[in-house]
């Protein structure tokens, strides 16, 4: 097995060879929880999801950490607003975060570290900095970092400081001694959460966190690191910096980041007004099952842009509705621990993973068994129909597809037709009087009963022997 991922810091793909042998251990910077989670948000979730979940696949130890900043300018902006303590305020959003990613099948980390819970470590690692002539104390009372003093700065974003200089914004009467440095330890101001320090009450800045918890969590040299794209730069920049810093040590062997999500054809902005939450897309009526985002969002590439729209979520249904199609009728329930083989289906699927998680051509691979599937059946072939419905949902997954009963996804509703009470019990009793009246020759009434539920969006399939199936369409 040889897994090949594209290294950020290098613009490569490397082999994945763990520190430990056996073990891989991956960070994935999480949210600020000041609202509701966002599509970007759901695509860099389900993005390392699937990460997680094959490397585990692979047989591999996996100790996933992905972290939550629960404290931070906006958290507190947003609490005061609200006039609403900024525990109670944080607790809310989480508990909301994982029940979007619950929704989306995203699997929970190994490790869910909050920020205010090892604000103890960011301030040690302030003092080491100070102490290694990396950071200083600003005349405004704030501890920034230097970043003229790490010669490796810009190595992962292959920004120079000469470039980043001549295109700083000039501040007036700022305690920076360059325009560049960034903050690690904020002073204090009235009315804000605070902790006793060195340099007197304050909290810490956003890039401190994440050094912080995922060094205290996974070591100072772990695997792999991974976040959005927009986070690189200068997020992801900053935490190389004061990390290997202060230790020495290389942090992170391989950076992952995902592609940006646009809506439309456009980048996704609340100032375009093109801005969704998770919860607003599932409940929009547009969505059958949140099983169809998380088939939209694995169905591009991580590291490229997706583009978001009606027609790709209309594409995203119809696809995944041909592999339930395939599974519908044969007694092949969902799977949670897949048994492999060395089938060419398994073939395929690994090699399209194991170079830098190729999902789309992974997605290609359901495909063609969902066909092979169809082709059995046609030909009588039930037993070999029914053992290509194992390898689908074996390999769907490792994916974190196909968790539902294939019946069940058929009459799963966009919200248009359970309109006018029909709901599962009123199209069952339904089908039965339809059934009652083709057996009388009530041809007439048989008829009107299917132009009924047609109208509600409800398609009958009389299938050989007299049974009636049916799906919301």
């Amino acid at each position: 097995m040889t897994i090949r991922i594209h290294n950020s810091l290098t613009g490569q793909k490397q082999t994945l060879t763990p520190i430990r042998p056996g073990e891989v251990r991956m960070y994935l910077c999480g949210d600020t929880v000041y609202d509701f989670c966002h599509i970007g948000h759901a695509r860099s979730k389900v993005a390392f999801d699937i990460v997680h979940r094959y490397l585990r696949h692979r047989g591999l130890k996996v100790i996933f950490v992905r972290n939550i900043t629960d404290i931070d300018d906006k958290i507190i902006r947003r609490a005061a607003e609200l006039g609403e303590p900024i525990d109670t305020f944080t607790a809310r959003f989480i508990d909301a975060m994982h029940e979007d990613y619950d929704r989306l099948n995203v699997l929970r980390p190994d490790h869910e570290p909050r920020a205010t819970q090892y604000v103890p470590g960011m301030i040690a690692l302030t003092q080491t900095l100070i102490d290694k002539g990396h950071a200083y104390v600003a005349t405004d009372g704030d501890v920034m970092y230097s970043v003229g003093s790490f010669a490796d700065y810009g190595k992962l974003s292959g920004k120079r400081l000469a470039d980043l200089r001549a295109g700083a914004r000039i501040e007036v009467d700022t305690a920076k001694r360059d325009p560049l440095d960034f903050v690690l330890w904020k002073k204090a101001k009235p009315g804000e959460p605070a902790w006793e320090s060195p340099w007197g009450p304050g909290r810490p800045g956003w890039h401190i966190e994440c050094s912080v918890m995922s060094g205290e969590i996974l070591g100072s040299h772990f695997d792999i690191h991974a976040g959005g794209m927009d986070l690189k730069f200068p997020h992801h920049e900053n935490e190389i910096a004061q990390s290997s810093a202060a230790t020495g040590d290389h942090f992170a062997n391989l950076w992952m980041h995902n592609g940006f999500v646009n809506v439309d054809d456009e980048k996704m902005s609340k100032s375009l007004g093109n801005f969704f939450t998770i919860r607003e897309v599932l409940g929009s009526g547009h969505i059958r099952h949140p099983e169809v985002l998380r088939y939209f969002l694995t169905g591009s590439h991580y590291r490229g842009p997706i583009n978001y729209s009606l027609a790709q979520i209309e594409q995203a249904d119809a696809s995944l509705g041909r592999l339930y199609t395939a599974l519908r009728g044969l007694d092949v329930p969902p799977v949670k621990a897949p048994q492999t083989s060395d089938s060419p289906a398994w073939q395929t699927f690994h090699a399209a993973m194991d170079d830098d998680f190729n999902t789309p051509e992974a997605i290609a691979v359901l495909q063609a068994i969902a066909g092979e599937i169809n082709r059995a059946r046609d030909a009588g072939d039930v037993a070999g129909a029914t053992a290509k419905a194992r390898e689908l949902r074996a390999i769907g997954s490792v994916l974190g597809l196909l968790t539902l009963n294939a019946e069940d996804w058929f009459k799963a509703s966009k919200g248009q037709s359970t309109e006018g009470g029909w709901d599962d019990a009123r199209i069952e009793a339904a089908i039965a009087e339809r059934q009652d009246a083709r057996k009388s020759k009530n041809f007439k009434r048989s008829d009107e009963i299917r132009d009924e539920l047609a109208a509600a969006g409800i398609v009958l399939e009389d299938k050989p022997g007299g049974a009636t199936v049916w799906r919301r369409s």
